[in-house]
C-alpha cells in the first residue's frame, strides 16, 4: 500500500513564522469557509498534567518503542553468533541480512521517537528538525496504514499540528487491519478521516476522548484519546467523533463564541 503523507514542494512559510502566525490568518483560504470566530491560540496545555497520564503516556511510548529497539538487539545477537558459519568462515550473505535487519529497526525506532517528540513534546517553541508532515510519512511507512497530510495542514500553527498528529494516532488505533488515513482543514479547525476493515472505536476510548472518563480510570489503549481531547480543549475546541461502515470521522469543532 502506497503512503501518501511524504511531503511534496517547499513550505510556504519558515516554521518559525507558522508559530507565531495568528490562528485567524492561519486558517485563512486553508477551507473553503473558514468561520470567523475561530478559537484562540493558548500555545500549550494549560496547568500540569496528572501524573497518571503521563505514567500512560510514557508506558504507551515505551510499548511503541521495544517491538525495533528488541529486533536491533536480536539482530546484534545474531551478528556476535560465532556458531553461524559456513567452511568455517561467517556467511556474508546472513551478515547481510543481520546488519539490513538493524537498519530498518534502527530507523523505524528513531521514526517513532521523532513523532512522538513532536506529538507528546511540543510546546510552543519553535520546530526543530523535520516538519510534522514528513514525521507522520515516516511514521506510517512501512505499515499498513496510507497517509494523507493534507497540504492545507502544513502551514498551519505547529500546536494545531500537534493536535493533527494526535489525531492520526487516534484514528489509526481502530485500523488494527491497516486502511487509510486522511487529514484536511474543516470549516471549524482540523478533520481526520479513517477507513477501511476497523474495529469500532471502544465505549472506552469514545469517553476518553471526551475527556468524560475519570484520570483514575484510564489505561494505555485510552490514554491517547484522551489527551487527544486535551489537546482539543486546549485550543477551544471539542471533538466530534461520526462512525459509519469501515468509516471513522474525528472532527476539532471550536466552541461556540
Amino acid at each position: 500500500m502506497s503512503n501518501e503523507c511524504a511531503a511534496s514542494g517547499g513550505l510556504q512559510m519558515s516554521w518559525q513564522d507558522i508559530d507565531r502566525s495568528p490562528l485567524r490568518s492561519a486558517f485563512t483560504g486553508v477551507a473553503d469557509q473558514v468561520p470567523v470566530a475561530l478559537p484562540p491560540r493558548p500555545g500549550v496545555v494549560a496547568g500540569s498534567l496528572d501524573l497518571r497520564v503521563l505514567e500512560l503516556l510514557t508506558a504507551r511510548l515505551c510499548h511503541e518503542l521495544i517491538g525495533p529497539i528488541a529486533a536491533i538487539n536480536n539482530g546484534m545477537e545474531l551478528l556476535a553468533d560465532e556458531s553461524v558459519l559456513v567452511r568455517g568462515e561467517p556467511d556474508p550473505g546472513f551478515a547481510r541480512d543481520a546488519i539490513s535487519l538493524i537498519g530498518d529497526s534502527a530507523s523505524r525506532a528513531a521514526s517513532r521517537l521523532q513523532f512522538y517528540r513532536f506529538a507528546y513534546g511540543y510546546h510552543g517553541a519553535s520546530m526543530v528538525g523535520s516538519p510534522p508532515n514528513e514525521l507522520a510519512s515516516r511514521f506510517f511507512e512501512k505499515t499498513q496504514i496510507a497517509c494523507d497530510y493534507g497540504e492545507n495542514i502544513r502551514t498551519l500553527p505547529l500546536d494545531w499540528q500537534r493536535l493533527a498528529c494526535n489525531l492520526l494516532l487516534t484514528g489509526a488505533e481502530v485500523l488494527s487491519r491497516g486502511g487509510n488515513l486522511v487529514l484536511a482543514a474543516a470549516r471549524d479547525g482540523l478533520d481526520v478521516e479513517a477507513t477501511g476493515e476497523f474495529t469500532p472505536m471502544s465505549p472506552e476510548t469514545s469517553a476518553a476522548l471526551l475527556l468524560a472518563t475519570p484520570v483514575a480510570a484510564l489505561t494505555p489503549r485510552s490514554v491517547q484519546a484522551y489527551f487527544t481531547g486535551l489537546l482539543a480543549k486546549t485550543l477551544g475546541c471539542r471533538l466530534v467523533r461520526t462512525e459509519e461502515f469501515r468509516r471513522l470521522r474525528l472532527t476539532a469543532v471550536a466552541f461556540a463564541g
